[in-house]
């Protein structure tokens, strides 16, 4: 009887965890989803140094607060600076700035393109650096998932592409940051700190160049100048995915295989593409109904896999 109530308590902790995690996905997906607009709204008046500084700042002033008023330990132990540092520095730095100016040079759509190529360097990283096997139900969902992207950005995203280099370039260097950042997150293993502290942190490290950057190179317009399209997509961009994304998405790396964690991720186009019908008024076109389709199939490919009873 005794075995009989464990093995119910197991069943309904792993029920819980897999809820958990498939809530936090939706919550990425929506928050960093929604910011894709959003960035292409507020770089009409802001320059990518500027932006970058404005959001690392607050940031780090935002989670760094949250923590000491719910009285976390601010103290990060010795040996998690090195991973802390090397963490923040691919997967909020190279990936927020390289896709900034990266959506300078090419159109939007594009570039998405690129970025969500991130399971598929993170796959083979976590293979090489973790030494975790991809299966074959993880090739399906990855290529499920890349399948929706294409239908959904359709052959004319990917029209002219010889007129430039520099825009796919740097948007590739975004996914490979963004890729190896997750892997090491992974590899460190059990995080001490609280990931609050941790992203707090990131951003503290990460606003610190940004800020001798703008100084040096950018004067950007007075914010009295600034278009109200730009104030609504900037509050946007740093409370819903500058803070809470970013932290959300260290949590949930944590809780899941790079798999998992990074194939979950091609669901964000998908919310990019939505909101864009709402805040543009485009049709919902069948193409953007399939491409919603296929995506949540990879991420539920992934994620719904039966697991062997205990």
């Amino acid at each position: 009887m005794s075995l009989t109530i464990a093995r119910a308590q197991l069943a309904r902790l792993r029920h819980s965890e897999r809820l958990t995690a498939l809530l936090l996905i939706a919550t990425i997906g929506l928050f960093w989803g929604g910011n894709w607009p959003a960035v292409r709204f507020i770089l009409m008046d802001v320059p990518p140094f500027t932006l970058r500084t404005i959001g690392f700042t607050t940031g780090a002033l935002l989670l760094l607060s949250w923590a000491r008023w719910r009285r976390l330990p601010l103290r990060v132990p010795a040996d998690e600076w090195p991973w802390l540092i090397a963490t923040g520095l691919f997967t909020i730095l190279g990936f927020n700035l390289a896709t900034a100016f990266a959506q300078l040079r090419m159109p939007t759509s594009q570039a998405a393109i690129i970025a969500f190529s991130m399971p598929c360097w993170a796959l083979l990283m976590g293979w090489w650096l973790l030494g975790q096997r991809i299966t074959r139900r993880q090739w399906l969902g990855l290529a499920c998932g890349q399948a929706g992207l294409l239908v959904l950005l359709g052959p004319t995203a990917l029209a002219g592409g010889t007129r430039g280099l520099t825009g796919p370039l740097i948007m590739l260097g975004a996914a490979l940051s963004w890729a190896l950042g997750t892997v090491l997150i992974k590899k460190r293993g059990v995080w001490q700190s609280h990931a609050v502290v941790i992203t707090g942190w990131q951003f503290v490290i990460c606003a610190v160049p940004m800020i001798v950057m703008m100084v040096l190179t950018e004067s950007p317009p007075p914010p009295a100048s600034w278009q109200a399209s730009t104030w609504l997509a900037l509050g946007y961009h740093l409370l819903f995915s500058i803070t809470l994304a970013q932290m959300l998405w260290f949590m949930n790396v944590n809780r899941l295989s790079v798999a998992q964690a990074t194939i979950s991720t091609l669901i964000i186009p998908t919310v990019g593409v939505s909101s864009a019908i709402l805040l543009l008024g485009e049709p919902l076109s069948a193409k953007v109904f399939l491409a919603l389709l296929l995506t949540l199939a990879a991420v539920a490919i992934v994620m719904l896999q039966k697991r062997k009873s205990p």
